[in-house]
């Protein structure tokens, strides 16, 4: 090795010391990881927006959204954005990219490039060719794609690649909305699925980084034309109560229509690569009823704010947006339900505010405040994270009056959804493909201790078809206190204990077999922690056997022993969530 080449080594090796044990130079890699992701969000969007400029014919600042008409021959664009995105995935052979939620529950932080690169390039082609999904999705990706591929080269530990992955995705989205607390709190409720000291520092100082480089860079791209303050009092607490319940619901219904139409297409003959160029054929007669269905509808939450709106209108616009979203997402466009969430959340509580002036001698609602209520509420059902959007709400309004109405809302709202729905949008969509995650919580390493690393394999066994005579010869009392049996082809056929086969009660003729139990229980080398336990719980035994998918028994689990590195293991995730480790 020349010289040179020691000398790098030997200061990467410092640095990987430093990173892993100073927190102040782990605050300064979230710094960096900070300004990156908010470089990405930047970039992104502005590629996003020039692009829909270019396609659709919209003035400098405009929002497709908000466009007041689009020419029809422009909306060709959805089919061909659709064919593109098909060819995307055909090349991709329908390949399932991690995201940042599974790749902080389930993986430690970690994001292979290939699964950043393949969600932020599929949702940024969705948004640009004008498909209902929102950016946030790329953002967050962006953002905690690259933070976690930094910290893999570095070599961090996988409580502190959780939090800085978790930073990156919420620095990003404090670049995309200019709001750093709304950023901060987005990575801890929704990406981390916990709040702890040990995670404040890095995630706010690479929030407040990359808000701060999007600001300087006069990037505000997300500002909600909210009016003055009023005054709020117990009958607006109690109102604005019970447009979260409709929120909750609302948001529900949404995420059941994606589902709904992402199963039809499934089931349908049409190949999965054509399901795109569909889609977006079946958005051009959306679009012509109102631009308000394409894109995120960052424009048109401003539009239906300002403008004279009817009942018939809003609720027409409501409707026409959840389809062009379920559309979109059914048939294959790539993205998420973040700023769609938002939008129809104002819609509907511009709809709320507009019905109940309807009624005589009741308690007015302010139009804007409704709006931003319903929106956080709307937020909270789809998205999930009831303080991230109540921030948002104060730092778009800068009203803590009506912000205190918004945490009542959005915990209302948080809690019918989850007590009904049970998942977010994005936990959902994984519970479609068969994952039980709730959150971005670690949940990880109970996948990862499974019963083939808890598993002695030293076991003692017996054919089945033996005496208990020869039972007795081989296994005297004290030797062992259970023995795995063995059928004709080897395989498991149950477990006697040594005491019961010692019985005065027992024929020394009679076959050990016969005093087998447990012979259809068993537990399989890769079930994870979490498995073996509720299969003990089920069976109400003391210990199981470890059988591998040929019939073989690999091994033998304890309940105690399980239930101990089960305590071992819990202890070691909360010291580390809690910076103790």
């Amino acid at each position: 090795m020349s010289h040179a080449l020691y000398r790098t080594v030997r200061a990467a090796n410092w640095l990987r010391r430093q990173l892993r044990s100073n927190a102040l130079w782990f605050l300064a890699l979230a710094l960096l990881v900070g300004i990156g992701a908010g470089i990405s969000a930047i970039a992104l969007g502005q590629l996003a927006r020039g692009t829909q400029r270019l396609l659709f014919g919209l003035q400098q600042g405009e929002h497709l959204s908000a466009a007041e008409a689009i020419a029809p021959w422009r909306l060709v664009a959805l089919p061909i954005g659709g064919a593109l995105l098909g060819l995307v995935l055909w090349f991709l052979r329908r390949r399932k990219a991690i995201d940042i939620v599974e790749a902080n529950a389930l993986h430690g932080g970690r994001i292979p490039a290939r699964d950043t690169a393949t969600v932020v390039g599929t949702t940024l082609l969705s948004n640009s060719f004008g498909a209902s999904v929102g950016l946030e999705a790329a953002y967050a990706q962006a953002g905690g794609g690259l933070a976690s591929l930094l910290g893999q080269k570095v070599k961090l530990r996988r409580s502190d690649l959780r939090t800085l992955m978790a930073a990156g995705a919420g620095a990003a989205v404090s670049a995309a909305f200019g709001a750093p607390l709304t950023g901060a709190f987005y990575a801890f409720e929704v990406v981390l699925g916990a709040y702890s000291t040990a995670t404040v520092a890095p995630v706010m100082l690479a929030a407040l980084a990359a808000a701060v480089l999007a600001r300087s860079l006069g990037m505000t791209p997300y500002v909600i034309a909210a009016g003055g303050m009023h005054p709020i009092g117990t009958a607006d607490y109690m109102l604005y109560g019970l447009l979260g319940l409709i929120c909750a619901g609302t948001g529900i219904a949404l995420m059941r229509l994606v589902s709904l139409v992402e199963r039809a297409v499934h089931r349908s003959k049409l190949p999965m690569h054509w399901a795109p160029l569909a889609g977006g054929l079946l958005l051009v007669p959306l679009a012509l009823a109102t631009p308000q269905t394409l894109s995120g509808g960052h424009g048109a939450l401003n539009l239906n704010l300002v403008a004279e709106v009817t009942i018939a209108g809003l609720a027409l616009t409501i409707l026409l947006k959840m389809l062009a979203s379920a559309v979109s997402l059914g048939f294959g466009f790539r993205g998420g339900l973040f700023f769609a969430s938002l939008f129809l959340g104002s819609l509907v509580g511009r709809l709320y505010q507009v019905v109940l002036a309807q009624v005589p001698d009741l308690h007015v609602l302010a139009p804007d405040d409704a709006t931003v209520v319903g929106m956080a509420a709307m937020a909270v059902a789809v998205v999930g994270g009831p303080i991230t959007m109540s921030l948002l709400v104060l730092e778009v309004t800068h009203d803590f009056n009506i912000t205190g109405v918004a945490v009542a809302a959005t915990l209302i709202s948080s809690t019918v959804a989850r007590e009904m729905f049970g998942y977010s949008f994005s936990t959902w969509r994984l519970h479609l493909r068969g994952e039980t995650l709730r959150s971005g919580r670690d949940v990880g390493w109970m996948r990862a201790l499974t019963a083939g690393k808890m598993m002695r394999r030293d076991v003692p066994q017996l054919a089945a078809d033996a005496s208990v005579s020869a039972f007795r010869d081989r296994f005297p009392l004290g030797s062992t206190t259970r023995v795995v049996l063995l059928d004709v082809k080897g395989h498991y056929a149950g477990i006697v204990e040594t005491a019961a086969a010692w019985s005065p009660d027992v024929e020394p003729v009679a076959e050990i077999g016969t005093l087998a139990r447990l012979p259809q229980a068993r537990l399989t080398p890769d079930m994870g922690i979490g498995e073996v336990l509720e299969r003990f719980d089920a069976v109400a035994a003391d210990d199981l056997a470890v059988v591998a998918p040929d019939g073989r028994v690999a091994g033998l689990i304890t309940e105690r022993h399980a239930r101990r590195r089960y305590a071992e293991e819990l202890e070691r995730s909360q010291r580390e969530l809690y910076g103790e480790a």
